[in-house]
C-alpha cells in the first residue's frame, strides 16, 4: 500500500471528485511523481509540457525535444493525456529580458525567481484554467497550508530540496489552487517511487543552472547577447593584477574562472570577486573568503512581496537568506516605504549580491521577500 503523503494532506475538498488538476510534467522524476501521486489519489490528472525557450540545439545543450519525448512516456505510462504550450515569446519578454538589463546594471539577477513568477504561476496557471483545469500542480519541495484565513507556504520536508525561496512571489490566488504533492518527500522516496511505479524517468539526472542555458557554459552563452567590454581587475589599494572580460559575466563571492589564481608573489589564499566599479569598469577582488569586503550586515530590498497579501507589521524579527544554499539568518526588517524596506542582520553576510533575492522565514514559513537592491547602509566591514 502506498504511504501517505504529506505533500497531499491538504488537497482541497472535492478534488477527488473530478475536479480537473493539470500538472506542469517538465520531464523530470519531481513533476512525474507528482502526476502519479495524484492519479492514485483519484484525482483528474491532465499533463502540461511547456517549452519556455526557442533554442538553437545544433550544441546539443538545450533538451526540450528530449524532455518532451520523456513527458509523452509519462503520460502514457499513467494514461493521462498529455497538452503541451509553447511560452518562448512571454519567456523572453518578462523574464530573459529583465535577467539581461540586470546584469548590464552589474547586478546577478535571479531568472528562476521570474520564471514562477511570470510563468509557472501567471501564464502556466492561466493556461491551466483556459484547459478547464480547477488546479495545478508542479513537482517543487515546498508545501501549502490552506485556512480560511488564506494560503501559506511553507519549506519542504527535505532541506535539501526545499524550493521555497525560488516561490515567495507566489500570491493568495495561485496559492489557493496550486499543490505541491512531492513537498511533503525526500529526493530519494520520489525516486523510490518512480522505480517502483516503472517510471521512464526514474533515474534522469536533475537538471542543474538557469533553464534556458542548459549545460552549456554560461559565459559563453552570455556572450550571444551582451557585448563584451573588458577591463582592469585590480586589488582593493588599487594594484592591477589582470584583466576580465566584462563586468556582467562576474558575481560577487565568485572564486572560479577569474584567471588570476597563478600570480607570483600573491600568497596562497584564493582570490575572491568582492566588488564591481562599473564608473570604472574595474573588477575589484580580494583574498581569502573572510575578507572584510565580502561581508555586510545590512542592505536594502525592492519589489517586495508577502505570501499572505498584506504587509506584516513593522519592525520585523524573523530569519532570512540571501542565496538559495544559505541557512536562514536572525535579522530586522523595517519598511522605509516605496515597496522597499531596510534588513539589519544579527551577523554579517557572506556576498550579498544586488539582482538576488532576501527571502524572508519565520520557522519553515516563507513569509516573503524582495530583491536586493542596492548597498546603501551596508557596512564595509564584516565586524562593522
Amino acid at each position: 500500500m502506498e504511504p501517505m503523503v504529506k505533500g497531499l494532506d491538504d488537497v482541497p475538498h472535492g478534488m477527488t471528485d473530478g475536479a480537473p488538476v493539470i500538472v506542469g510534467l517538465s520531464g523530470g522524476v519531481d513533476s512525474a511523481v507528482c502526476a502519479l501521486l495524484l492519479r492514485r489519489r483519484g484525482c483528474d490528472v491532465r499533463g502540461l509540457f511547456m517549452k519556455n525557450w526557442e533554442e538553437d540545439d545544433k550544441d546539443g545543450y538545450c533538451a526540450a525535444a528530449r524532455d518532451l519525448a520523456d513527458v509523452e512516456q509519462v503520460c502514457e505510462r499513467l494514461s493521462i493525456p498529455l497538452h503541451t504550450v509553447n511560452f518562448s515569446t512571454e519567456y523572453w519578454d518578462q523574464v530573459f529580458q529583465d535577467f539581461l538589463a540586470e546584469l548590464r546594471q552589474g547586478h546577478t539577477p535571479n531568472p528562476d525567481v521570474l520564471c514562477n513568477q511570470k510563468i509557472k504561476f501567471r501564464a502556466f496557471f492561466e493556461h491551466a484554467l483556459r484547459l478547464g483545469g480547477q488546479y495545478i500542480a508542479t513537482g517543487h519541495y515546498a508545501n501549502i497550508v490552506r485556512s480560511e484565513e488564506g494560503a501559506r507556504l511553507y519549506k519542504g520536508m527535505d532541506p535539501s530540496k526545499d524550493q521555497s525561496y525560488f516561490l515567495y512571489t507566489l500570491g493568495q490566488t495561485p496559492l489557493s489552487r496550486t499543490l505541491f504533492p512531492v513537498g511533503g518527500i525526500s529526493k530519494s522516496e520520489v525516486r523510490r517511487i518512480a522505480r517502483d511505479a516503472r517510471l521512464p524517468v526514474h533515474d534522469k539526472k536533475d537538471s542543474t543552472g538557469i533553464c534556458f542555458i542548459g549545460e552549456r557554459p554560461f559565459k559563453a552563452f552570455l556572450g550571444r547577447y551582451i557585448e563584451s567590454c573588458p577591463g582592469d581587475i585590480e586589488s582593493p589599494e588599487g594594484q592591477v593584477i589582470g584583466r576580465h572580460d566584462g563586468l556582467p559575466f562576474y558575481t560577487l563571492g565568485q572564486r572560479q574562472g577569474l584567471g588570476i589564481g597563478g600570480r607570483r608573489n600573491a600568497g596562497s589564499e584564493p582570490w575572491y570577486v568582492g566588488a564591481k566599479d562599473r564608473t570604472r569598469n574595474v573588477l575589484i577582488v580580494v583574498q581569502g573568503r573572510n575578507h572584510p569586503m565580502l561581508y555586510r550586515q545590512t542592505l536594502m530590498a525592492k519589489q517586495l512581496h508577502w505570501v499572505a497579501g498584506a504587509a506584516p507589521r513593522f519592525p520585523l524579527r524573523c530569519r532570512a537568506k540571501v542565496r538559495y544554499r544559505q541557512q536562514e539568518q536572525n535579522c530586522e526588517v523595517i519598511d522605509v516605504g516605496d515597496d522597499r524596506c531596510h534588513i539589519r542582520f544579527d551577523e554579517p553576510q557572506w556576498a550579498v549580491t544586488p539582482g538576488q533575492s532576501v527571502v524572508f522565514y519565520r520557522d519553515d514559513e516563507c513569509l516573503g521577500g524582495g530583491i536586493i537592491d542596492s548597498k546603501r547602509h551596508q557596512e564595509n566591514s564584516r565586524n562593522g
